[in-house]
């Protein structure tokens, strides 16, 4: 017979046991998770040189061959999708509203998925590494997804790109 109290050493076996796998499993799936991220994502943290009044920023391709790097609308903290394909910059109502981007006057757009509704902003700041813009044409798409921005050539007109190997140049000169 047990004492009242007690714990009794199969079960406490059987405890131990359990809160083993549960730590284990939990720091695999965050540790897997940072993994992952960095594989979606691998520009999280942008260094930019900058040499004779030109910046520059190299991106890695991601494990499906796009371009995504860190940055910032308005000192809000989003992760750029680099699409040559895109006229502007491409926001997300979700970002537009945290970034307090303005909706201006309505209009069409052509996307991969067909024409969309989209309201045209100006993005006061615009920031990647060391290189700012300033009042950027965009637009404001309600129907993408939360956590996207497509940077378009309204940004990437201005900037030099080359990519070998996987990796994109971005520069911008001074002069």
């Amino acid at each position: 017979m047990s004492k009242p109290g007690i714990i009794r050493p199969e079960t406490r076996y059987l405890l131990y046991f359990a809160v083993f796998w549960i730590v284990f499993l939990s720091a695999a799936t965050y540790l897997l998770g940072s993994w992952d991220s960095r594989k979606t994502n691998p520009n999280q943290q942008l260094v930019s040189h900058t040499r004779g009044g030109t910046t520059e920023i190299k991106l890695q391709a991601n494990r499906q061959g796009h371009y995504l790097a860190n940055g910032t609308i308005n000192n809000q903290n989003v992760t750029f999708i680099l699409d040559t394909g895109a006229t502007t910059v491409s926001v997300s109502e979700h970002i537009a509203q945290k970034a307090g981007l303005v909706r201006m006057q309505p209009s069409l757009a052509r996307t991969a998925a067909g024409t969309v509704r989209v309201w045209n902003t100006t993005i006061p700041e615009l920031r990647m590494g060391d290189i700012t813009f300033n009042n950027v044409p965009g637009t404001i798409n309600p129907d993408m997804d939360p956590d996207m921005v497509l940077l378009g050539m309204s940004v990437l007109g201005q900037l030099n790109f080359s990519q070998q190997s996987g990796v994109l140049t971005l520069s911008l000169g001074t002069h």
